[in-house]
C-alpha cells in the first residue's frame, strides 16, 4: 500500500505538549504549555492527521487531559487519534463523540481480549490496535511493564477484526534520535493486513524514506519535529 501519511504526536502531560525518552515519565521534556496552540502549528505546516497521546492517562488508567484533547480537536479542524488510558465502553464513546476520529487501546486489548473484540465490532474502524513492544514483547500501563506476548502474536490473535489500524511503537527507540527499527516494523507489516503506522526513533528523512520503502502506512514523528531534525512539508512531500 502507498504510504499516506505523516502523524505530527502530540504528548499529553499536565495539560503541557512534552516528549519522553523511551516512555520513561522521568525523562521529560516539556516543548510547549499549549498543546492546541502547537497542533494548529503542525496542521499550518500541512498535517493532516494528529497522534494525540494522554500519558497521564495511560499511567493512572483513565484520560486526564481532557480540556487540552478538546481544545485541539475543537482548534485544527483535522482528523485527531488518541491513545492512552482507554479502558472501557463509556470512556470510547464520550471520546468519539468529543470529535476524535480514532482511539488507540493498547494494556486492555492484551489483557481482555474478548472486550477488545467486542468494542471493534460495536466501533468498526474507529478503533486502533496500539502495540508497544519492548524486544518484541507486549509492554502495558504506559510501558511500565512488559508481557510475555509476542507482538506480532498480539496483532494476530485480533487479525479478523474491523480495526482501523494498528500503531507499533518500539520502545527502545522512541525518543532517543537513532533511528527506526525499520527491520520490526517490516516484519509486522507483512504479519497483518490492516494498516501499520510506525512509531518510535523517526529521526530524519532518511528514516521515513526506508520505512515508505518498507511497505508501512504511515509515520508517527515525535521528537524530531520538535528538534527540527525533520521539517514537516520535507516529510510529507517524501510520503
Amino acid at each position: 500500500m502507498q504510504f499516506v501519511q505523516i502523524l505530527p504526536a502530540i504528548d499529553l502531560r499536565g495539560g503541557k505538549c512534552v516528549r519522553l525518552r523511551q516512555g520513561d515519565y522521568a525523562q521529560e521534556t516539556v516543548f510547549g504549555d499549549d498543546p492546541a496552540a502547537m497542533a494548529k502549528h503542525w496542521v499550518d505546516l500541512g498535517g493532516e492527521f494528529l497522534h494525540l497521546v494522554d500519558l497521564d492517562g495511560a499511567k493512572d488508567g483513565a484520560p486526564t487531559n481532557l480540556e487540552a484533547i478538546r481544545k485541539i480537536v475543537q482548534t485544527v479542524g483535522v482528523p485527531c487519534e488518541l491513545g492512552g488510558g482507554i479502558r472501557n465502553e463509556e470512556t470510547i464513546r464520550s471520546l468519539l463523540e468529543l470529535g476524535l476520529e480514532r482511539l488507540v487501546i493498547g494494556t486492555l486489548a492484551l489483557r481482555q481480549p474478548e472486550w477488545f473484540r467486542e468494542m471493534c465490532l460495536m466501533f468498526p474502524n474507529r478503533l486502533v490496535l496500539g502495540i508497544d513492544a519492548r524486544n518484541g514483547y507486549v509492554a502495558t500501563d504506559g510501558w511500565l511493564e512488559t508481557s510475555q506476548t509476542k507482538a506480532i502474536e498480539l496483532a494476530d490473535q485480533f487479525r479478523d477484526l474491523p480495526m482501523a489500524a494498528i500503531v507499533y511503537t518500539d520502545i527502545a527507540t522512541d525518543g532517543m534520535m537513532k533511528g527506526s527499527n525499520v527491520p520490526a516494523m517490516k516484519e509486522m507489516k507483512d504479519a497483518v493486513r490492516v494498516p501499520v503506522v510506525a512509531s518510535g526513533g523517526v529521526t530524519t528523512l532518511e528514516d521515513v524514506r526506508k520505512l515508505k520503502d518498507a511497505g508501512l502506512d504511515a509515520a508517527i514523528i515525535g521528537r524530531a519535529l520538535y528538534e527540527g531534525t525533520i521539517h514537516l512539508p520535507d516529510a510529507l512531500r517524501i510520503a
